[in-house]
């Protein structure tokens, strides 16, 4: 024998791959003929155990070889049945302990094995049906050949056909065109658990599994009728005891000399666990883990569906459902409490809609949503959401812990015809934050004109870095003049968008939006340094008239612990006196603040930059605490200035809002305070403030806010 390189260095035994070679060889000699010498049978073998433990060592594993090893053993003309159950034995009992000892203990190796087991009795097995194929089509062709050596072509094919029939691991069947079963082999009577003779008394019709009686015997009848000479597919039989095997099943058909169909040759392979892997795989991607429930991807093929087949008119509503507090449950008591929470909770939802047909899902986290499929309208959807809040509601004892859970609904239903599943789906996550928005244990129900305002919010709220980065911003001006004598003592900053498509948009719609996405900060710091900027030029031009720029400052801001450095460098950077910048701040930015924020507002004040509160009188007006705040400037919250108007039907709530400003006015001057009014929008109004010795007033009555070349105009215009 040729030397044969061995694998895996010190794992793999040559003398044992040698002695299981030896015994393989004498093992399939006794067990049928072999058309080799001893000689060439055990070299052939010793081939064929070492490719099997190079896939047992292999890395990445791959079943494979032992496939391969199998179709190799029906190429050798090896087809005799016993010599694949000793084979396939041996390799279960003997192989590892001989061949690879040092994996005999190995589970990862044993699992390969078992791999390579099956491999190589599903490629014998094909292999041999192949083969049946082969022979079936040879025995065709000789039908076609003279007379004289058609019969004994046909006994050859014959004894041929039958050899392989008797001894085929693989099911073969033979039924008349009228479907009764002529023949069946052993293996084909032992996948059904029938005997030979049992089989050969019925029609393959009562084979069939109810579910696909139907297309099995149109199948046959298309075969039988000359439609087609094979078929393959996968289908269900009944067995004897009335279980159920799931078949890979090829069907042929066998002509008469002149074209009629005669008979049809069947073969059969039970793939049972290959089928029903499959289906534990496709349930297990389809299914959440935890609580059984369809998962997201389920859903949304359902969902899918239902808009590619759906009449335009046909109606369909979602539930999104999210539980209120769920992160407190599983902060407080333990992620695995909250999982068994979250089981329970799918229990119920599952069973609150069970009678009514509709797809309960778990899309993920506390998330569950309701499909409501061919409803009537939107109260269909809001019955199925309120048994849902119900089902929700009720307390949970789990362990020693009894629970009180509260979710939030966001409705969606309409057409199909009007929108798609993603459209849909996303109405329904806004429409549910809209309820979680309006407190808790609620639904809410989809308004597309409210949906349109928060879309286009989140579009200006998604263009807002790029906007900074693309310099879209601008500061107008608002003038802040004495009361006293006329003249413009500051101005104050207010920031503006020049949005590209939308043209000069206010603070209103932005600012907000900046504070949540956390832009404020750069925003700010912008605001900031451009105020400054052109409050330096000014100075520069006008040193007279020691113009004083006001820039707001907002919570997030006030409360950064850099928010000193970063006011010092700006002034800095662009040479402004510290006394000629305002900062304001709001009643709830200010007041109370302890710690780190009032050191803040302290060192600010050691810079020399002056401290406004804006809106005084709106928030908390804790008016001891003043005291204790360093600040130059209290700025009077525009509804107080409202109410001074004296010329409308309001005029007699005048005395009243006039003896509140006073009153503040007397506070802050008490305190040593400056005073300014905004909003003041009549003359009235700045001639009834001048009496109660306001100091500076801001409004449009002295001038809307402008760019800073209008402001640079004023200031020329009052110095000549």
């Amino acid at each position: 024998m040729a030397a044969v390189p061995e694998p895996g260095g010190d794992d793999l035994s040559r003398s044992g791959a040698s002695r299981y070679a030896a015994e393989w060889s004498r093992a399939v000699r006794r067990l049928g003929f072999v058309p080799l010498s001893a000689a060439e049978t055990e070299r052939l073998l010793h081939l064929h155990t070492v490719r099997l433990a190079e896939a047992v060592l292999a890395e990445p594993f791959s079943a494979l070889p032992g496939e391969e090893v199998g179709r190799a053993l029906i190429g050798e003309h090896l087809t005799e049945p016993r010599v694949l159950d000793w084979s396939v034995r041996a390799l279960g009992e003997r192989f590892l302990a001989e061949v690879l000892p040092a994996r005999a203990h190995d589970d990862g190796a044993q699992r390969r094995v078992a791999a390579l087991q099956g491999a190589l009795a599903a490629g014998f097995g094909r292999a041999l049906r192949d083969r049946t194929f082969a022979q079936q089509e040879r025995i065709a062709r000789s039908a076609w050949q003279a007379r004289d050596e058609v019969e004994q072509a046909l006994r050859d094919s014959e004894a041929r056909f039958r050899a392989v029939f008797v001894g085929a691991a693989t099911g073969i069947g033979i039924a008349g065109v009228d479907g009764r079963i002529i023949d069946v082999n052993q293996a084909f009577a032992d996948m059904l658990g029938y005997s030979i003779g049992e089989l050969r008394q019925m029609n393959v019709a009562s084979l069939f599994h109810p579910d696909d009686a139907a297309g099995m015997w149109e199948l046959y009848q298309e075969l039988i009728e000359g439609k087609h000479d094979s078929a393959r597919v996968e289908k269900r039989y009944y067995r004897k005891d009335g279980s159920v095997v799931w078949t890979d099943l090829s069907v042929s058909l066998i002509r008469h000399d002149d074209g009629r169909p005669r008979f049809t040759v069947a073969m059969i392979e039970d793939i049972t666990e290959r089928y029903e892997l499959q289906q534990r795989l496709r349930f297990q991607a389809l299914h959440d883990p935890l609580t059984g429930l369809p998962n997201r991807t389920l859903f949304f093929e359902t969902l899918t569906r239902v808009f590619d087949f759906a009449d335009p008119q046909h109606r369909v509503g979602v539930c999104f459902l999210d539980l209120d507090g769920f992160k407190a449950v599983n902060d407080s008591l333990g992620h695995d409490l909250g999982d068994r929470l979250l089981v329970v909770i799918a229990q119920r939802l599952a069973e609150c809609v069970a009678g009514r047909g509709h797809l309960v899902a778990r899309m993920g986290g506390d998330e569950f949503v309701i499909l409501v499929d061919d409803g009537t309208g939107i109260d269909d959807a809001v019955a199925v959401a309120e048994a849902a809040l119900t089902a929700v509601s009720a307390p949970v004892r789990i362990g020693e812990h009894q629970l009180a859970v509260s979710a939030s609904i966001g409705i969606v239903e309409c057409p199909v015809g009007g929108t798609s599943a993603s459209e849909l789906m996303k109405a329904a996550d806004t429409t549910l934050y809209w309820a979680k928005a309006e407190g808790r244990g609620r639904w809410a129900v989809y308004d597309p004109e409210r949906g349109a305002r928060d879309i286009a919010r989140s579009a200006l709220a998604a263009g807002l870095p790029a906007a900074l980065d693309r310099g879209e911003f601008v500061l107008h001006y608002q003038p802040i003049v004495s009361l006293l004598e006329g003249s413009m003592l500051a101005v104050e900053a207010l920031v503006r968008w020049q949005h590209p498509e939308l043209g000069l948009i206010g603070p209103d719609r932005f600012i907000g939006l900046a504070e949540e996405t956390g832009l404020i900060v750069r925003l700010g710091e912008w605001v900031l340094r451009q105020a400054c900027r052109d409050a330096e030029a000014w100075r520069r031009e006008f040193p007279e008239a020691r113009l004083v720029v006001s820039v707001n400052l907002a919570a997030r801001q006030a409360d950064d612990p850099g928010i000193v450095e970063t006011v010092a460098d700006v002034l800095a950077s662009t040479g402004l006196p510290a006394d000629l910048l305002q900062l304001e701040l709001t009643e709830s930015a200010v007041m109370g603040t302890a710690g780190e924020p009032l050191r803040s507002l302290h060192r600010l004040a050691a810079l020399g930059v002056r401290l406004a509160i804006d809106d005084f009188g709106t928030g908390y007006s804790n008016l001891a605490y003043l005291r204790r705040l360093p600040i130059h400037c209290l700025k009077l919250a525009g509804p107080f200035v409202e109410g001074i108007r004296g010329d409308g039907p309001e005029a007699t709530a005048d005395h009243r809002d006039e003896r509140i400003v006073d009153a503040l006015v007397r506070l802050a001057h008490a305190l040593e305070l400056w005073v300014t009014a905004e909003a003041v929008e009549t003359g009235v109004q700045a001639e009834r403030l001048r009496a109660l010795r306001c100091d500076t007033g801001q409004g449009r009555f002295f001038g809307p806010p402008a760019p800073a070349a209008e402001i640079t105009a004023r200031l020329r215009g009052e110095a000549a």
